[in-house]
């Protein structure tokens, strides 16, 4: 074994080591339909603007307070009065952070952060890095919550978090709200629900507004999907004093210059994200319509800005796009649940129908 070698043994942990790191594939000259992203750039002459507004950031200083970014996140997005939000670099961050502050140091005492499975793979990520044991709890056939097994591994677990994705990421649909109540009540005091509404842009179903009825209840969201990815912003709100306990964790100035004046100038013109979103739901459904005519093709119900398909053979059916130079997600082996399915990110009407025809070429 070599020095390095050697030294990695010794000094990373080997869970650590175990592990592949996240990797973000090279999409040039791809038709990317694998990531969830709005594919609308901003107008031209709201582009030009921006652009002269983060001219005038001062990125040879620190990121001040982000206090104003704050104050138009609450004014714009829904967040009940008297409520507050704290941001993170995406909203992977803020899972960390959440992780983090949770993560149990008694000697011989892990807590647990709970999801139904399949969910976001960084839920499992964050809590193995934190030092929590993750438990999850597989859905039903038709992707709902199974509320028999969550409330009765609620009971075995007294989980510290249990992460909802609403819509669920990568199943696409909206848990049933009686549901996630009554997960909120079997926590009691003893354990926070985090409502993850990176979707809602699509969804336009939200806890936000709930949130003075349950003091346990944490909701994040991120502007990625509304079309702000590239800035790299998640927010999250929840009682005071307990966003207060999570603001501890939160490392100082994580949401630099340029995104905080992105985030602040595209909250001015909400309109236009929003009207790009119905145009992604119209899309969507006008895509799942076209796709569940195809032979062998199961369409699950989505309200989030993907479908989630099922087909005979997902490994032949990828390779085949990827001949046509179109990207999608290949899911069949991140669950038993998933077994030959595919997500496909909703773009542009001409990018669904360039996928639509390579998509039907490939079945053949």
């Amino acid at each position: 074994m070599s020095f390095l070698d050697q030294l990695i043994s010794n000094t990373v942990r080997p869970d650590v080591q175990a592990v592949k790191s996240y990797q973000v594939a090279d999409a040039s000259g791809y038709i990317k339909l694998d990531a969830m992203e709005n594919p609308y750039p901003l107008p031209q002459q709201l582009r030009e603007e921006l652009g002269a507004r983060l001219a005038g950031v001062a990125l040879n200083r620190y990121p001040p307070s982000y206090a104003s970014l704050q104050q138009a996140i609450c004014a714009k997005l829904g967040v009940p009065a008297g409520y507050d939000v704290m941001l993170g670099n995406g909203s992977d961050e803020l899972i960390s952070i959440l992780a983090m502050a949770c993560a149990t140091q008694e000697a011989g005492k892990r807590a647990v952060l709970l999801a139904p499975v399949p969910a976001f793979v960084m839920y499992a990520r964050s809590a193995q890095f934190a030092g929590m044991d993750f438990v999850g709890v597989p859905l039903q056939a038709d992707f709902s919550l199974d509320m028999p097994a969550m409330l009765a591994a609620i009971e075995q677990h007294r989980p510290a978090l249990v992460f909802l994705a609403y819509p669920n990421n990568p199943t696409g649909n909206l848990f049933a709200s009686a549901d996630i109540e009554r997960i909120l009540a079997a926590l009691g005091d003893t354990g926070i629900a985090v409502v993850d509404e990176a979707y809602e842009p699509f969804a336009q179903h939200s806890f936000m507004g709930r949130l003075p009825e349950f003091e346990n209840l944490v909701v994040m969201r991120t502007v990625s999907k509304l079309g702000l990815a590239g800035i790299r912003l998640g927010y999250m709100s929840a009682a005071p004093a307990l966003l207060a306990q999570f603001e501890k964790v939160r490392p100082p100035y994580n949401v630099n210059v340029l995104t905080q004046a992105a985030a602040e100038f595209a909250l001015e013109h909400l309109d236009v994200l929003n009207a790009q979103a119905d145009l992604l739901n119209s899309a969507r459904d006008a895509l799942a319509l076209r796709l569940a005519e195809l032979p062998g093709v199961t369409v699950f119900p989505s309200k989030a800005n993907f479908l989630l398909i099922r087909v005979a053979d997902s490994d032949d059916v990828c390779a085949k796009l990827l001949a046509h130079r179109v990207l999608i997600k290949n899911m069949s082996k991140m669950h038993a649940a998933l077994v030959n399915c595919l997500r496909i990110s909703v773009s542009t009407s001409e990018d669904n129908s360039l996928f639509y025809d390579a998509f039907k070429a490939s079945l053949v």
